[in-house]
């Protein structure tokens, strides 16, 4: 059976250890050397950043994430063992875990390491096609003679230099279709390497529950429930007219991924549709300087995405959620599209001065959508506020210091309201 060692990545046949280094961390597959498409998923992207830049934090349990009533953004390993999970209530995170280090994600930090991984990736093949920061999918179809070497050895290598040049680790799924990979890539973390072959792939998802599918949630599960499904076993007595009947679009798509089918290509173009960032107060509050503080370091943090993806956005959105939980959206289109924390900040608080705050607030959101590449960005200033050029000039500037020095170099007073 093909295999290869995951430390020194040599080829073999399957043997429990490596016949050249004598390492146990042997991966063999039957279809090992004949898969090509990949997701390579950090492994707790936020948290391992902060534990690589802070090594005092390495055994603690971490939660990147907000206040008490904000949510978890990622956990450590350390914390994920105590039960502590990604969108958890942070109050229910901090009762499984209360001796946890909490920190407020740096998402320019965040950024320009995904950027460095990425660029690792192309190395190995143009079709990429990124998730979040910290995952992708990767067609490696038709690139063992350009590398050398099976497309399952690439990616060891990916994940050995992500770890010597980076310091963080990431885990690996391969197998014949997207769908496929990603439910890999969750097997066996951290640090795991899963494969999932065509001739197993029926009998794999057999008695897999339907959670497993990526964007199946409460709503949609429970709607399954109520029709008798709960296992890809249950979706095989269906037929697809009928599925489709209950469920439309979703239904047609269950019906092929209970057979394992999934005809999506890798798409190095699919598109970011928005960037946006949001904080949920410890406390509900109409309190104006308070808002206004969280309203720009928002804009700031969409800013910092948006550059770090060469991105700008045309319409600004604000969002706050009120205390009853109802939702309150204001959108702005602007004449050119921006990458500007400053921008982003101004459109924004315009558009919460149009509000009347009725009753408290407990969730404010800042956001850009309608992007374009970052060359159309801020191209011809604004007649009405002459200083807008000065100001974004100035902005540049002091992105080039944060760069230097770190996030924390230049602080502007509003951010500390």
């Amino acid at each position: 059976m093909p295999a290869f060692c995951r430390d020194c990545l040599h080829a073999f046949e399957n043997g429990p250890r490596c016949p050249a280094c004598r390492s146990p961390r042997v991966l063999s597959h039957p279809e090992l050397f004949d898969l090509s498409i990949a997701h390579m998923d950090c492994d707790a992207f936020y948290a391992s950043v902060e534990k690589r830049d802070n090594p005092e934090l390495e055994s603690k349990p971490l939660i990147i994430g907000g206040g008490r009533r904000g949510v978890v953004s990622t956990a450590c390993y350390v914390a994920r063992i105590r039960g502590v999970r990604s969108a958890m209530p942070m109050f229910q995170a901090l009762k499984l875990c209360p001796d946890a280090v909490v920190l407020k994600p740096r998402m320019s930090v965040y950024a320009d390491v995904s950027k460095k991984i990425r660029e690792m990736m192309k190395e190995l093949t143009p079709d990429i096609e990124p998730l979040s920061l910290d995952e992708a999918f990767l067609d490696l179809t038709g690139t063992a003679r350009l590398h050398g070497a099976p497309p399952a050895i690439m990616l060891a290598r990916l994940v050995q230099r992500m770890k010597s040049d980076l310091g963080l680790t990431g885990s690996i799924g391969l197998s014949h279709n997207k769908f496929l990979a990603k439910i890999a890539s969750d097997l066996d973390k951290p640090r795991g390497f899963s494969v999932i072959g065509q001739a197993e792939t029926a009998a794999f998802l057999h008695d897999q529950p339907v959670t497993l599918i990526w964007g199946v949630g409460q709503a949609t599960r429970a709607s399954l429930e109520k029709a008798g499904i709960r296992h890809f076993s249950d979706l095989l007595r269906w037929e697809q007219m009928d599925l489709t009947a209950r469920f439309g679009a979703m239904g047609d798509r269950l019906w092929h991924l209970a057979r394992g089918q999934d005809h999506r290509r890798v798409s190095a173009n699919a598109p970011v549709k928005s960037i946006s960032n949001e904080t949920t107060f410890s406390e509900d509050t109409t309190d104006t300087d308070i808002l206004d503080g969280h309203i720009w370091r928002l804009a700031e943090n969409v800013a910092d995405r948006a550059k770090a993806r060469a991105l700008a956005g045309r319409v600004v959105t604000l969002k706050l959620k009120r205390a009853d939980h109802s939702l309150l959206t204001r959108r702005l289109a602007l004449r050119d599209p921006t990458q500007l924390a400053d921008a982003i900040y101004r459109t924004a608080r315009v558009l919460y001065d149009q509000v009347e705050p009725d009753q408290p607030y407990r969730l404010i959101g800042v956001g850009i959508s309608e992007l374009w590449p970052e060359s159309a960005a801020d191209t011809s200033g604004d007649l009405l506020d002459p200083q807008a050029r000065q100001r974004g000039e100035a902005e540049r500037a002091t992105d080039e210091i944060r760069a230097r020095f770190g996030p924390d170099a230049i602080l502007k007073g509003r951010s500390l309201r």
